[in-house]
């Protein structure tokens, strides 16, 4: 059997496995370790799976991974996010669905720090809505604002999406991570005009609040906000400064976080014991997805598929913008089923190459697949993000409901993408003022 045609079964195999609800990363590993085996025999097998596994783990760029997850701990445990929601309902209450409008700059601001999407939107449903629930606001509007906003984290550094990608494209991780942050600001915006759009055209959305507040209050409220907006900063002046690398960043951003958590009297050891465990609890998980993609790269690579696949984009006159497309629709359907980091590293190795036959920008395409795949998290049947939502309600609303709210959402992400791919500026002017 030839190599191709092994890889094809591997394949096949794997998806066979996803299925059946194996983790994503033994599927991965089984999966690979049977092709090389079938392609180079049980010794070669054995040394590739030793040596491929070490030199992914080993890499310098990936380091950055569990320094932004141990950031993202620190300032969850030390209480550094909890008045996000707080100040946005005293700044923002007043604009027409103002709660929908803070929870939504809460979200995206929560959501940059931990550099989860699931965590934040299980966080934030905690925290915003049951507040707008309270305020008669629309089932549909106050869930799906927390689960699209959730998204938006994966854009604005910190981003292990863009990190993990920045290793498989060979790509500069710092601009990378610099790429998102303006199409993750236009996500916010469009997000913002979205709501205040609705809620004009149909008020009952969103009973208008009367609470007022002081500008002594929005002051205030302000000093108990600050530390996020700073180790936002800090962590992306240090890379588009060109002082610090992506991981000396984030070791950085974690040891602005815990002095901050020290400085605002919240240091415990069992602040300590918490964060230290969510942060090596998370790298662990994404590091066994990761070796185990990196097992099913080489797998690849010996099949033979990528030179072919580059071959077949320059003989089909295939042009970029329709390869844009092709890959839009292959993340729509993928997002339907699995996990971002899952999706990304099953992906990338066969779609380089045909990135690499059209010699599109690298930083640009790594901007859209990032955003596609968060697009996924809140497409149906299962949208990861819709799904974390109504898990922590219950039976508080259905989850019809929370879908119906979505569309809405979707719908404006539609014109989100039109810009990303009709102006690639948007994600690469400030990666190109790093050179």
């Amino acid at each position: 059997m030839d190599p191709a045609t092994i890889f094809l079964f591997a394949l096949l195999g794997l998806f066979v496995l996803l299925a059946l609800r194996m983790p994503i990363a033994i599927a991965l590993a089984i999966v690979s370790a049977l092709g090389i085996l079938a392609i180079r025999g049980p010794r070669a097998a054995l040394s590739m799976v030793g040596s491929e596994t070490h030199d992914f783990a080993a890499h310098w760029t990936l380091s950055a991974i569990p320094m932004f997850l141990l950031m993202g701990a620190f300032a969850f445990q030390g209480g550094l996010t909890t008045s996000l929601f707080k100040a946005g309902r005293i700044w923002l209450s007043r604009l027409p669905g103002g709660l929908a409008v803070a929870t939504n700059a809460a979200t995206a601001m929560f959501a940059a720090s931990s550099g989860s999407s699931i965590a934040t939107s299980a966080a934030m449903t905690r925290l915003a809505a049951p507040e707008m629930l309270k305020a008669g606001y629309a089932p549909s509007l106050a869930t799906s604002v927390i689960a699209c906003a959730g998204t938006i984290g994966a854009l604005i550094p910190p981003s292990i999406l863009f990190v993990v990608y920045a290793w498989f494209a060979q790509e500069n991780v710092g601009q990378l991570l610099m790429a998102g942050l303006l199409p993750g600001l236009l996500t916010a915006g469009a997000y913002t005009l979205l709501i205040i759009v609705r809620v004009k055209m149909n008020p009952a959305l969103a009973p208008k609040v009367e609470d007022h507040f002081s500008w002594s209050d929005r002051m205030n409220v302000l000093k108990e906000i600050w530390p996020i907006p700073f180790l936002m900063v800090v962590v992306m002046g240090s890379i588009y400064g060109g002082f610090a690398t992506a991981t000396e960043a984030a070791a950085l951003g974690s040891i602005a976080t815990l002095l901050l958590v020290i400085l605002r009297g919240n240091f415990s050891w069992t602040f300590i014991r918490d964060a230290v465990n969510d942060a090596v609890t998370s790298s662990a998980s994404v590091f066994l997805v990761a070796l185990g993609a990196a097992l099913f790269s080489k797998l690849l690579a010996l099949s033979g598929i990528p030179p072919m696949i580059g071959d077949f984009i320059e003989t089909s006159n295939m042009s970029a913008l329709q390869l844009v497309f092709l890959v839009i629709a292959l993340y729509l359907v993928l997002g339907m089923f699995l996990d971002p980091i899952g999706i990304l590293l099953i992906t990338l190795p066969i779609l380089l190459p045909a990135f690499d036959a059209l010699e599109m920008n690298l930083i640009w395409m790594g901007v859209i697949i990032v955003k596609m795949i968060e697009i996924g998290l809140l497409t149906p049947p299962v949208g990861l993000n819709v799904f974390v939502v109504k898990g922590v309600l219950g039976d508080q609303v259905e989850l019809k409901e929370i879908f119906k709210g979505v569309m809405w959402f979707l719908l404006a992400e539609i014109v989100i993408m039109g810009l990303i791919i009709g102006f690639p500026e948007i994600s690469l002017l400030l990666p190109n003022m790093m050179e």
